[in-house]
């Protein structure tokens, strides 16, 4: 994966077109952070993460943050920097990730933006005060995973982190005198479904009966809200799709993940070096040597289909 293959992207940008982004959408838990790095290795790039929890320090189980051996070596911009206490608005993603943005393509190299925050990407590439539509030529990847498929593993990925300590993590955040979960890293999934249970823990009247309950309830909820914020994503992306007017590239996974459902790994990494990783690759290459075109959505296969039949079509 970490094998880096680069075209000469210096010369091409003598070419008389825009400078080149490749933005990364999915909903969480579909794959992002793993092709961003597929294509950063490939293309020399580096990452701008767009994900409004994770680019708080801390709480790196909770958030789902990628480690720094998953990270392969691709510098990560805006990525666990904020302190977990302060508010990050959409006007300091934007002033950021546009800096961030102008120093990797200063270097050379090619600016990759991932995250599940969709409105980040909107205000980003659409909002006229940043000018990024007049600097850049975007070209969006959707993974694309179908939600009865997704859940199941959401809620597997919920118990894997419980497994790696994410509960001992957001004990750590706890504070009984504060209850308001609205700012900050606190607003995380995962944080403040847990506010009951440490209450108990802390009481002499609760009994363990109560307090096992409270936990398993607090991990069941966890599993449910990070099943809605995929909803949520995606009727996002969605809307992107008939709002701006962007290239699409529509990439299924969903047989990544029913093969490890199966527990095929083997064949599960097979479908995504081909499908999903194969065809990003070939989709990328040729953004990189062409200049704009018109807007279409692009199925995985390649085929080009309009963005509102696109969304008429959606069997969500």
């Amino acid at each position: 994966m970490c094998k880096q293959v680069w075209p000469n992207l210096l010369n091409l940008r003598n070419l008389p077109q825009k400078d080149k982004v490749v933005v990364i959408m999915g909903v969480t838990g579909a794959g992002k952070s793993r092709l961003s790095i597929d294509l950063a290795t490939h293309f020399r790039g580096e990452i701008v993460n767009s994900d409004k929890i994770q680019v708080y320090k801390g709480l790196d189980i909770a958030t789902n943050k990628i480690t720094h051996e998953e990270r392969c070596g691709v510098p990560h911009h805006l990525l666990g920097i904020i302190d977990p206490y302060k508010e990050f608005t959409t006007t300091n993603f934007c002033n950021m990730a546009s800096f961030a943005v102008s120093s990797i393509t200063d270097s050379g190299k090619l600016p990759i933006i991932v995250g599940g925050s969709n409105s980040f990407i909107e205000a980003l590439v659409h909002d006229n005060s940043y000018h990024f539509s007049t600097r850049y030529d975007c070209c969006f990847l959707w993974v694309d995973v179908s939600m009865n498929v997704l859940n199941s593993f959401l809620y597997e990925r919920v118990d894997k982190m419980v497994d790696q300590g994410m509960i001992n993590e957001v004990r750590s955040m706890f504070n009984p005198k504060n209850k308001d979960y609205t700012k900050g890293i606190r607003k995380a999934i995962g944080v403040p479904e847990f506010d009951s249970y440490f209450r108990a823990e802390l009481s002499n009247s609760v009994d363990i009966e109560t307090r096992e309950r409270l936990l398993k309830e607090a991990i069941n909820q966890v599993k449910i809200n990070n099943c809605k914020l995929a909803s949520r994503q995606l009727e996002k992306i969605k809307r992107l799709i008939n709002v701006n007017g962007g290239k699409i590239h529509r990439l299924d996974a969903a047989e990544v993940f029913r093969k490890k459902r199966k527990a095929d790994e083997d064949k599960a990494d097979e479908i995504w070096k081909n499908i999903v990783m194969g065809q990003s690759i070939k989709i990328v290459d040729k953004f990189l040597c062409e200049k704009n075109k018109k807007s279409m959505v692009y199925t995985s296969d390649g085929t080009a289909i309009a963005a509102s039949a696109m969304a008429a079509a959606s069997n969500y």
